[in-house]
């Protein structure tokens, strides 16, 4: 019997035994039933002291982390929510707005947003390309500042992975809200769930590319508690206030998925150039033969950032208790021919809709 304190020696202990010894306990293996399971270790790799962020493949196929588990009967689930349909058109034009902020709720939710935006690159190492560009001259340090396919992956994942939280807990707000008092809660409920059920496929996208270490799992851990709990007791303060934070909160994911775009259209991330999309963003977005890359994959979440952007800065400008939510309403016939939210691209308004245009 070897022991695993033998085994955990090194590779240097191990280049010490012989071949004849190694032929000998095959043998034995082979002579008696007892050996039989005798593992010969050939090399073992040294332990290293670093955080386990992600391991991202390298390889343009797809390497499924997670595979989906084949059951006996059920082929295939479909998304609750069928995902709306964008053209290439409507995608590329999304572009980069920022909302001023008015009033002093604004601005809170603008500081707040700004607090998270630090500490969120601080935690999974994010540069803008200015930084590397001020150590043009040090190819080290350049180096160390300029983003990676790796360096995205872990930002990507980790922004997901609590993206989804601002949705679901104003959803499970207001069907509370709604059952206490006994009314309807005018399509709200719908579109809040729906938004977190997207930024969930977003992760679930990611996590088909990319295996999260331990450490990266402790992050969302502790961040996931601390962002739910947080944004349930701000929102039962000041509804109003957390749709305009979640909207600040979306121009910033437009920025960082726009400068990954930007990356890979200037060759900076050579890795996904041809990466393939997975497949369960292929089924989600309903994504066309000859346009299943990585970048075609970050122009449709790009697309979605833009949309709940425009969404939570027009909830943010609307009666709170009474108003029916637009992007699920039917208008009447003089507005309907006019520009009005919809859940697609089709009449796109970055910094939200304002209440006097809508209800």
């Amino acid at each position: 019997m070897i022991s695993t304190s033998a085994a955990t020696r090194g590779s240097v202990t191990l280049k010490r035994v012989s071949p004849q010894l190694l032929q000998s306990f095959n043998g034995l293996s082979t002579l008696s039933p007892s050996l039989s399971s005798l593992v010969v270790v050939q090399h073992i790799q040294p332990i290293t002291c670093r955080r386990n962020f992600s391991f991202t493949s390298t390889n343009p196929k797809i390497h499924e982390f997670f595979p989906q588990k084949e059951t006996e009967k059920v082929r295939k689930t479909e998304p609750a929510w069928p995902h709306p349909m964008y053209t290439e058109e409507q995608m590329r034009s999304v572009e980069v707005a920022h909302r001023e902020a008015k009033t002093y709720s604004d601005k809170v939710a603008l500081l707040a947003v700004k607090l998270l935006r630090w500490g969120l690159d601080i935690a999974t190492g994010y540069k803008h390309e200015h930084a590397a560009a001020k150590h043009k001259g040090d190819l080290a340090a350049a180096k160390k500042y300029a983003m990676t396919e790796e360096k995205y992956m872990i930002r990507n994942v980790f922004l997901e992975s609590v993206a989804g939280v601002p949705g679901m807990v104003a959803g499970m707000l207001r069907h509370l809200h709604s059952m206490r008092r006994m009314k309807r809660d005018n399509g709200w409920i719908e579109t809040l769930l729906e938004e977190s059920f997207n930024e969930r496929m977003h992760l679930l996208t990611f996590l088909k590319m990319s295996e999260p270490g331990l450490f990266m799992r402790t992050m969302v851990l502790g961040a996931q508690g601390v962002w739910f709990n947080a944004l349930f007791i701000a929102y039962l303060m000041s509804p109003r206030t957390v749709h305009r934070f979640v909207g600040y909160l979306e121009e910033e994911a437009v920025i960082t998925y726009t400068r990954q775009i930007n990356d890979i259209e200037a060759g900076r991330l050579p890795k996904w150039e041809k990466l393939e999309a997975p497949q369960i963003a292929i089924d989600y977005w309903k994504m066309p033969e000859g346009n299943r890359t990585m970048k075609d994959l970050l122009l449709y979440i790009r697309a979605d950032e833009s949309k709940h952007r425009e969404v939570n800065h027009t909830l943010g400008n609307l009666d709170q208790k009474n108003d029916p939510n637009p992007y699920v309403s039917e208008y009447k016939l003089s507005q309907a021919q006019q520009p009005h939210p919809t859940k697609d691209l089709a009449f796109p308004r970055p910094v939200g809709w304002e209440r006097k245009d809508i209800i």
